[in-house]
């Protein structure tokens, strides 16, 4: 926090600050996710084992490739392994064994420890869409982002109650260079928000940097000993891991950084189309990715990583919200469980082109699916549409109210004295009612969840205020959250030494835009 030079202050001097106090915004952040409700196990003991041991034989028979890196295909090579050219054949139980070194929780710190989480066990962390090269919104429609509309995406995020996860390239800003924009998303991150947040895996160089910045933040001591940021490595499914993620996993897990390890996988296309092979695919994929991080740095952070959509056999478009994808996504969490591994999938996923009832349907599919079967850190959690081509503004705030139902449906049902509520059902009698009760009057506050976005209002009231829709009643929501932002405090030596990293890096090269 930054220290600031104060003067003796009078009694109304006190007094006027401390209304200001209390007029001041508040602006409130739930802890992430603990659930109190069982996962669905959707494989029998029998299925799960026998995708382990087809998943052992794709490993050994089949390999996998590691492209364009010669230091992987000597580490492999040294761990035991037959390479044949690009090819690792990885002989059976030997992935399984590397990945036990890997830590079954992850501590993400945020520079507010306040906002801190925890990855793993019952825990579910959400974070942002990802990856977007186009916005849209209600005002200018679809175009390709900007740094300013990733900068109003990180504040919409640090504004969001629900979300606990600042995310990564939440959109991807094109009017920066390609070598240089991670490091204004690096910077946006760090300075605009105080959540968690993740690195840039473009490259392996851009990596470094994210260390790099990191320590500036943290200190670099701290980074060393904890971790701090939480990226996504892709694998080319199928089975081909490449040069420049699994040089970016390498940096992190040097730095004792966390890396989501996660097949990429349109069903059918970069998958068999039967969910037990997909899982077969999935796992050998994770194991080898993993078990390789294990390799540069045994005890590496790691999470077991799904993504997994259809495609539409006639259009040849990727699918969501389908029931195969919740299967797959249930069925690698037993999977990832069985590890004794954190877990991403499940995010706020949609082929809509508009935030309309086709996204709503799609996304709460996926959402309810990443809840009840055992996610860990699921991103994509809001803003997606269009198959991740599109990260929407409105569609950002509709998704970020929906995670409070996650929050409340993950509490299970509460049987104490006070929820059996027998008091009440005594004082009310037959035919009365509960509104003024007792326990209604204790708890209406908290009984109930309700949305921040939703209209509840009657037809009448509704039609009086302009029969807004829920896109309308979002874009005004985004207006009144960016008018309520406030940036969060960072010391001013810090914030001053990130700027000037960021200024002597991208003076350091030209730009580049491929």
């Amino acid at each position: 926090m930054t220290r600031m030079q104060t003067s003796k202050r009078t009694r109304s001097g006190g007094g006027a600050a401390r209304r200001a106090e209390r007029m001041t915004p508040k602006i409130e952040t739930a802890r992430f996710i603990e659930r109190n409700i069982p996962n669905i196990e959707i494989l029998t003991t029998e299925a799960l084992e026998i995708i382990e041991s087809n998943a052992e034989t794709i490993l050994e028979e089949i390999g996998v490739n590691f492209v364009n890196n010669p230091k992987a295909l000597m580490r492999w090579k040294e761990a035991g392994c037959d390479v044949q050219g690009e090819r690792i054949h990885i002989p059976k139980g030997l992935a399984r064994k590397l990945c036990k070194t890997a830590p079954s929780r992850i501590v993400q710190h945020a520079r507010n420890p306040k906002k801190t989480v925890e990855i793993g066990g019952t825990s579910l962390v959400c974070a942002p869409v990802y990856g977007p090269p186009f916005v849209r919104d209600v005002a200018n429609g679809r175009r390709y982002a900007t740094i300013a509309d990733f900068q109003k995406f990180v504040k919409l995020g640090y504004m969001s109650k629900w979300l606990h996860h600042s995310g990564g390239t939440v959109c991807e800003p094109t009017d920066i260079a390609v070598n240089k924009r991670h490091l204004d998303m690096l910077l946006a991150h760090m300075t605009l928000s105080d959540k968690p947040f993740m690195g840039s895996v473009t490259e392996p160089s851009r990596a470094q940097d994210s260390v790099e910045m990191c320590s500036i933040l943290f200190g670099e001591d701290f980074v060393q000993n904890n971790t701090v940021m939480t990226s996504l490595i892709n694998i080319n499914s199928p089975m081909t891991f490449d040069d420049v993620m699994m040089g970016a996993l390498e940096v992190y897990a040097k730095n004792n950084q966390a890396c989501v390890v996660s097949p990429f996988i349109v069903g059918g296309a970069m998958a068999p189309v039967s969910v037990a092979g997909t899982l077969t695919q999935v796992l050998a994929e994770v194991l080898a990715g993993i078990a390789y991080s294990q390799l540069v740095r045994p005890g590496a952070p790691v999470i077991f990583g799904t993504f997994v959509t259809s495609i539409d056999m006639n259009s040849g478009a990727p699918t969501f919200g389908t029931p195969e994808a919740s299967h797959i996504l249930y069925g690698a969490g037993q999977l990832a469980r069985r590890m004794g591994l954190p877990y991403r999938s499940g995010g706020g996923l949609c082929g809509s082109k508009l935030p309309d009832a086709q996204s709503a349907y799609e996304s709460s599919n996926t959402l309810q699916a990443a809840l009840m079967g055992g996610v860990n850190f699921m991103l994509h959690a809001c803003g997606w549409l269009e198959g991740g081509l599109v990260s929407s503004f409105e569609k950002f705030v509709m998704d970020a109210d929906q995670l409070g139902i996650l929050h409340h449906l993950s509490k299970g049902i509460q049987i104490d004295n006070d929820a059996q509520a027998l008091d009440a059902i005594r004082e009310v009698g037959p035919g009365g009612h509960y509104l003024g009760c007792a326990h209604t009057q204790a708890n209406f506050k908290s009984a109930f969840w309700r949305s921040d976005l939703m209209d509840y209002k009657p037809f009448e009231t509704w039609q009086e205020e302009g029969a807004r829709d829920t896109v309308l009643l979002a874009s005004e929501r985004i207006d009144k959250l960016m008018e309520m932002y406030q940036q969060p405090s960072l010391d001013l030596a810090i914030s001053e030494e990130l700027s000037d990293y960021v200024a002597n890096k991208k003076a350091s090269m030209p730009d580049s835009f491929v």
